[in-house]
């Protein structure tokens, strides 16, 4: 009981110590008016209003950007599918185009029998002398033909080949005793080449081709540069190339000089006392380009003629003959002029080789009408007459015995000379027909090519001739051909390179196409019957030399003579009584 009374009056005590009327507290804050509240509120509403609307803009935006976002999305979607159904479309056109393209050259044989008047590059009244419709004489009339005519032309061959080559190395050697070796260039043996080293040289006089390296003295040397392995190759630019003037050991962008000092009394032949990285005064002056590293071959072509110059005339006392230049325009083409007036032509032609490969840059070659004209002097044009030399020794041992694969290229380069006499020469050259039966041989197997097959195979190559001829198109056998044989040794930048058609040019001068086909339409017209002809009548040009026009008897370099058909421009080296043969000591 007296616990519940102290609890009440405990309760009572603090209720009224606590009552803020009885002991009002020092902090105790007053109540806000109830018209604060109500502006505060009012603010508080407005600004939660502000922040709705602005959310409400936001997310308007949002709306927006993601519906523009869906439409740009359809309609990319639609141009993919537009695209993709053109490219679809492109492709199978594509596709037909190829199939077409490829059913026409299986099975179009000739040119179209119709012509259409507009067109300048078809041949109206040509459509009769398609080569489906010639007629060779019979295989025994061929072989008649190659045993008493070309046969009998080349007999004395190896006499001439031995003659001239006997000739050049008594002139290459008096050429390498008046050089200075310490400056002048280093004249090497000479390389035969073409037809005369290939054994189907037909046309008279006979002509040896000889390839005559040379290299420029320590410490500089050659870089050479191929066009074709460099992306993109220029049009018209495959088959040729560059040589650099460098020495042995600076890099190609600097020389050594720059990179020590030089006494007062030393210069750099390469670049002068001040000048920048170029070659030197003397390289420069002899070979090598105006204000460039590069060797130009016109340079080249006075200094191959001025040698060849002093060293005649170094041994010329030794010799009773004449030699002269047959063209000025060509470094080396010579005639060797007899007292009796018989010539006896050659061609020296200085090159330089590629790296450790038999490819070899040269400078000049004979002129023919579809050839194309270096752009600059700095271009050397690239020569595989080795390699076509090595690939036909290499051939030849896998066909049969008494093969008739330079027999058809004889008959056909026979063919094509008589026919340049008559109508004046075209674009046509037996370089082309030479290329055209590389292409058969590494096409056609080895028994194809019995002697038995001569006619046969003769009219393969005629046939594949007019077909390269109407699509403007004979590519080079060895730039850019997967198919030859690696055994060989080509360069790897060669076999990679885009093909070079030989009929290039063609595409460009109609003129000289429509002359060309003209020509070789009369060749096929005019073949049955000079076969025939020359067969039983064998006309001067085509008989053997008599005895009494060829030199048997050496004393030195010396052979056979040829005839030539006009004169040359003399050296200066006086004419003796005998021709052939060594003046007495």
């Amino acid at each position: 009981m007296a616990l519940g009374l102290f609890r009440v009056c405990l309760v009572v005590v603090t209720a009224i110590i606590n009552h803020p009327l009885l002991f009002p507290r020092e902090n105790a804050t007053v109540p806000e008016s109830e018209e604060e509240i109500i502006l505060k509120m009012q603010a508080h509403q407005e600004k939660l209003q502000l922040e709705q609307l602005r959310l409400e803009e936001e997310a308007a935006r949002l709306a927006a950007e993601e519906e523009a976002l869906e439409r740009l999305a359809e309609e990319g979607q639609q141009q993919n599918e537009t695209r993709t159904a053109w490219d679809l479309w492109s492709t199978l056109c594509m596709i037909l185009f190829l199939v077409i393209e490829v059913w026409r050259q299986d099975h179009q044989d000739g040119p179209s029998p119709e012509c259409p008047v507009g067109d300048e590059d078809e041949l109206p009244g040509l459509e009769g002398a398609q080569l489906r419709g010639l007629t060779l004489p019979s295989k025994a009339a061929l072989e008649r033909f190659s045993e008493r005519c070309i046969r009998g032309a080349t007999a004395d061959a190896a006499r001439t080949r031995e003659f001239v080559e006997g000739f050049v190395d008594d002139l290459l050697e008096a050429l390498r005793s008046l050089c200075n070796r310490d400056t002048d260039m280093e004249v090497e043996d000479f390389i035969g080449v073409d037809s005369m080293y290939e054994n189907w040289q037909v046309d008279k006089p006979l002509l040896c081709h000889l390839f005559v390296p040379f290299v420029p003295p320590e410490p500089y040397h050659f870089r050479p540069e191929l066009c074709c392995a460099r992306r993109p190759v220029p049009l018209g630019r495959q088959g040729y190339g560059r040589i650099e003037v460098v020495r042995a050991t600076e890099d190609a962008r600097g020389c050594v000089c720059g990179k020590t000092t030089l006494g007062e009394d030393m210069l750099c032949l390469l670049h002068g006392r001040n000048g920048p990285a170029r070659p030197g005064s003397e390289l420069e002056t002899l070979l090598c380009a105006g204000g460039s590293p590069y060797l130009d071959t016109l340079r080249v072509m006075t200094w191959f003629q001025t040698a060849l110059t002093r060293a005649w005339h170094r041994i010329a006392h030794k010799y009773e003959f004449d030699l002269a230049f047959s063209q000025l325009d060509s470094p080396g083409s010579l005639k060797i002029r007899f007292r009796s007036g018989k010539f006896m032509p050659f061609n020296l032609i200085p090159v330089i080789q590629c790296d450790d490969s038999d490819l070899y840059f040269v400078s000049h070659l004979p002129r023919e009408p579809s050839a194309e004209t270096p752009a600059s002097s700095t271009d050397w044009l690239l020569s595989f007459a080795v390699y076509e030399r090595h690939f036909l020794r290499m051939t030849s041992k896998a066909l049969p015995e008494g093969a008739c694969h330079l027999s058809c290229l004889q008959i056909a380069s026979f063919l094509l000379s008589k026919q340049s006499r008559l109508t004046g020469p075209s674009g046509l050259s037996s370089y082309h027909l030479k290329t055209a039966l590389l292409h058969l041989l590494l096409s056609r197997r080895p028994a194809d090519w019995k002697a038995s097959q001569l006619d046969a195979r003769l009219h393969e190559l005629l046939r594949f001739l007019e077909k390269s001829l109407l699509e403007k198109k004979l590519y080079h056998f060895f730039i850019g051909n997967r198919k030859a044989p690696e055994g060989m040794g080509l360069p790897e930048a060669i076999r990679r390179a885009e093909p070079l058609n030989l009929f290039l040019p063609f595409v460009l001068q109609r003129s000289l196409y429509r002359k060309t086909v003209d020509s070789f339409y009369e060749m096929l017209k005019n073949a049955p019957v000079l076969i025939s002809e020359y067969s039983l009548h064998i006309p001067a040009d085509c008989q053997p030399t008599p005895q009494s026009c060829c030199l048997v008897g050496r004393t030195g370099p010396g052979g056979p003579g040829r005839r030539a058909p006009h004169g040359p421009t003399p050296l200066g080296a006086p004419a003796g009584p005998v021709p052939g043969e060594r003046r007495a000591s």
